[in-house]
């Protein structure tokens, strides 16, 4: 079935998204572009490539012909294409990669203006394979909020975890937990999950298992396993930002089946 999303709600989102990340961005200081962060590889500067690649990719642009051969992490034709936008990007100045998302979100935001609610409803490659248009804007929405997120984390500049666009991202993955619960985690036929998120970014997610793990309004009885913790971190954990082997859980907690209950948060990462 089809994922219809209001084009209202995902513009909003969007363009709240962009004016943050300028806020931000105005806000850095020379020395903050190349720390590194949660993405392997990636400096400050490099997030902000891949903004501009996958939003000028959207607008029809080429992918920039760079070698990424050499780079033997890249297990899929996404991966290298977002790596050919980094290293497109990578010996140029922060100025002018600032420039560049400047100019490409300008254009994007036209794009998107000039767009009816049928053309968000319209069939869509994205990254969670076929579904609408709106569903990728929906996606881009959490996407570039988790990229923001790592580079507030690696400037230490926290924010942002209330208004439309990380509501939006919230959404996004809340729509994926089934596929976490289902197929990666496995949980057994006849159970009840149920996710339990606080903070700024909470909500209360449950899912019963039957021939797949289908989200319900509430499960019939008290779920088989529960994980409780902050938002914003599941969300992190949800976006491959995985801690080290000795923080895994730390801040969360279990109750009911653990086993079952563990499998699931370090199953929870579902980003590529």
């Amino acid at each position: 079935m089809p994922t219809i999303v209001p084009r209202e709600d995902a513009i909003a989102a969007l363009e709240e998204e962009w004016d943050v990340l300028a806020s931000l961005f105005a806000d850095l200081g020379p020395d903050d572009w190349d720390r590194p962060t949660a993405c392997p590889g990636w400096s400050v500067k490099d997030n902000v490539s891949h903004v501009i690649g996958t939003e000028a990719m959207l607008l029809g642009r080429p992918t920039p012909d760079v070698d990424v051969s050499h780079l033997t992490h890249l297990r899929n034709d996404i991966a290298r294409f977002n790596e050919a936008w980094v290293e497109h990007y990578r010996t140029r100045p922060a100025d002018e990669v600032l420039a560049a998302l400047d100019e490409v979100v300008a254009e994007r935001r036209a794009t998107l203006a000039a767009m009816d609610q049928a053309g968000f409803d319209a069939e869509s490659f994205t990254p969670a394979g076929p579904d609408t248009y709106g569903r990728f804007m929906r996606i881009r929405v959490m996407d570039t909020w988790f990229h923001e997120q790592d580079i507030r984390e690696a400037v230490g500049r926290p924010g942002h975890l209330t208004g439309l666009a990380p509501e939006m991202a919230l959404g996004e993955v809340v729509a994926v937990l089934g596929y976490v619960v289902g197929k990666k985690a496995a949980a057994p036929a006849g159970s009840g999950v149920r996710f339990v998120l606080t903070g700024p970014l909470a909500t209360t997610a449950d899912f019963a298992v039957t021939d797949r793990a289908r989200q319900v309004e509430a499960l019939d009885g008290e779920p088989t396993a529960t994980v409780t913790g902050p938002g914003d971190r599941l969300l992190r954990i949800a976006g491959g930002r995985v801690p080290d082997e000795g923080t895994w859980l730390a801040g969360i907690e279990l109750s009911g089946d653990r086993e079952l209950a563990e499998s699931l948060v370090r199953n929870l990462p579902f980003m590529i």
